[in-house]
């Protein structure tokens, strides 16, 4: 039990009804889990109001509520504390009843658009290859150790996300390495963490519909640094034409990594081919498993936020020359007609390029390359023409198919991809609703060392329809595929 004006900085109260001396034995965000003795935090989110359910939890238990606006009916015995903001209380005040487990391990944080997953994973593989007990928190999965924990969200709420890391803390962890999405920086999600280092991949079109605009998408990945303690260090890319600006106002140690100009941690592309990268990095020559220019700039930002925490150079390149990458990223198969099946988590123009434009690169020339794509439902509908075209234009035949339409209609998406097509791209696509179906009649039409590409979903193992998850997994229907085709 901790002492709820304890959990609560003075200056974060606004007004407060009853005793905020009273003890509690939990802080909950969600009424359903609400149970006698918990502090419960009325936050205002995207899609639904906790001020609504503040009765439902005085009913379930509640003794404290924190909250924006105090309710009509204030409940006799019950404590009320208003706050300004309930997102900030909340991580706060999380942090503060798990006794700040982020001070207690080296936190690294990666933002951006692209690349956030691969370069968490791989770092979270080097460390446990160079011998430390470490925590990944990733879209992916989250990991203790080696017990790993389905994700849900890029970044957990700040309570789940505070016991999550009190729970590595317990667990010996020394290092954590996690994804902070822009949705989890702006709700103030990680607020109150106390980060060792950050890291910027990329910035580009994307999560739109929850910005606005792209200045302000743009804003929220800065305002990660802005907050990092001079003891931090933050890595940016030098080659993304806003990866300077966001270490402009950081207090923490700043360092650039590159493959095009001079910086800190600076690599050179020797050979790039399906057997993996041949990199010169500071100079020193190493082959990766990974495949791809966007996969050498996560390889250097690992390679930088090792160095930063200490490892020795020969060491980390060593330890990464052995590593694989992230499930779902850059994932490929061959059928016995020696056809390349690839599936990629690519679910924006800019990712969706970059892997089109690696496949171009490592074909010999003569290989078909066949895209099955979609676009996901209730989510920004501008980069669904983008996607279309990027398709089009770095394929030789496209199959439009559903991605995860959840409320939407996945004819209406299909059709908001064709909208803004030119007459070259028009002669190059087919539309197919079913998924299923579209990936078996890409496998159809491919011949031999062809390469197709099921772009999208990557490691999920489900399809979105209507509020319900359906079981699909890309690369099991891919494998299927070809056993049935290619055999």
């Amino acid at each position: 039990m901790q002492i709820l004006s304890q959990l609560l900085p003075a200056s974060t109260i606004q007004h407060a009804i009853g005793n905020i001396a009273v003890g509690v034995i939990a802080v909950e965000i969600d009424s359903r889990k609400v149970k006698p003795g918990t502090a419960f935090i009325a936050i205002k989110g995207v899609l639904s109001d906790g001020h609504h359910f503040i009765a439902k939890a005085i009913e379930m238990g509640a003794l404290a509520i924190i909250c924006e606006n105090l309710p009509d009916i204030i409940v006799e015995g019950i404590t009320y504390v208003q706050v300004k903001s309930s997102s900030i209380a909340a991580a706060e005040m999380a942090s503060a009843f798990y006794h700040h487990p982020s001070a207690k391990i080296k936190l690294v944080g990666v933002t951006g658009t692209n690349g956030k997953t691969t370069i968490a994973t791989v770092l979270f593989k080097l460390f446990r290859q160079l011998g430390y007990t470490c925590g990944l928190i990733s879209t992916v999965q989250n990991q203790v150790n080696d017990t790993i924990i389905p994700a849900t969200h890029t970044t957990p709420d700040a309570i789940s996300l505070n016991a999550l890391l009190q729970e590595m803390v317990e667990k010996g962890c020394s290092h954590v390495f996690m994804e902070c999405s822009s949705h989890a920086i702006h709700q103030h999600r990680i607020r109150g963490l106390q980060f060792t280092g950050a890291l910027f991949s990329n910035i580009t079109h994307d999560h739109l519909d929850y910005h606005k605009t792209f200045d302000e998408y743009i804003r929220v990945k800065k305002s990660f640094f802005d907050q990092l303690a001079p003891t931090a260090f933050a890595i940016s890319n030098a080659d993304d034409k806003r990866g300077e600006i966001m270490l402009q106002n950081t207090a923490a140690s700043k360092y650039l990594y590159s493959l095009k100009t001079l910086a800190a941690f600076k690599g050179k592309i020797l050979e790039n081919a399906l057997t993996g990268l041949i990199m010169l990095v500071n100079d020193t020559e190493v082959h990766f498993r990974l495949i791809g220019e966007f996969n050498a700039y996560n390889l250097l930002a690992v390679y930088g936020a090792a160095i930063c925490l200490g490892e020795e150079h020969q060491t980390v390149l060593t330890a990464m020359s052995i590593l694989s990458g992230a499930e779902g990223r850059f994932d490929y198969i061959m059928s016995k007609k020696n056809t390349i099946g690839i599936i990629d988590y690519a679910h924006t123009p800019d990712a969706l390029e970059n892997v089109l434009a690696t496949i171009k690169k490592l074909r010999k020339g003569y290989e078909q390359i066949i895209t099955v794509v979609g676009c996901g439902g209730d989510r920004d509908k501008t980069k669904r023409p983008l996607m279309a075209q990027a398709a089009c234009d770095l394929s030789d035949r496209v199959i439009f198919t559903s991605d995860n339409p959840r409320t939407e209609d996945a004819a209406a998406i299909l059709r908001d991809m064709e909208g803004g097509l030119n007459t070259a791209a028009k002669r190059k696509y087919i539309t197919i609703i079913d998924r299923k179906n579209a990936i078996e009649e890409a496998v159809k039409i491919a011949g031999a060392e062809d390469i197709v590409l099921v772009a999208g979903k990557g490691h999920e193992k489900y399809q979105d329809i209507n509020g319900v998850k359906y079981s699909f997994d890309d690369k099991l229907v891919l494998q299927e595929a070809f056993s049935t085709h290619h055999s």
